[in-house]
């Protein structure tokens, strides 16, 4: 007799009907919401500072962007970092 199997879990193993045992009885044992909170990581993106971030909107022409997109890949960063960087160089220099 084939196993009928409901999907994969995350890491693809097969969720058959002892998979779905195993989970019920460990539901039904109880979980230790502590241990399950400690193991999950932090949510949403890292603060760049001390405080939250805003987001600006900036209109660029094609070829600004098109070097920015270059420069950004050349440097192995995002174009959020080269932009930031521009613009505490230029503040700077003022």
């Amino acid at each position: 007799m084939t196993k009928r199997t409901y999907g994969h879990t995350k890491s693809g193993r097969p969720v058959d009907d002892e998979v779905i045992e195993q989970l019920a009885r460990e539901a039904e044992d109880g979980y230790d919401v502590n241990e399950i909170v400690s193991r999950r990581g932090k949510r949403g993106r890292p603060r760049l500072g001390a405080a939250p971030s805003t987001v600006e909107s900036v209109r660029l022409d094609p070829e600004l962007k098109e070097r920015l997109a270059r420069r950004a890949e050349a440097d192995g960063v995002a174009v959020s970092e080269v932009i930031r960087e521009a613009l505490r160089h230029h503040l700077e220099a003022s």
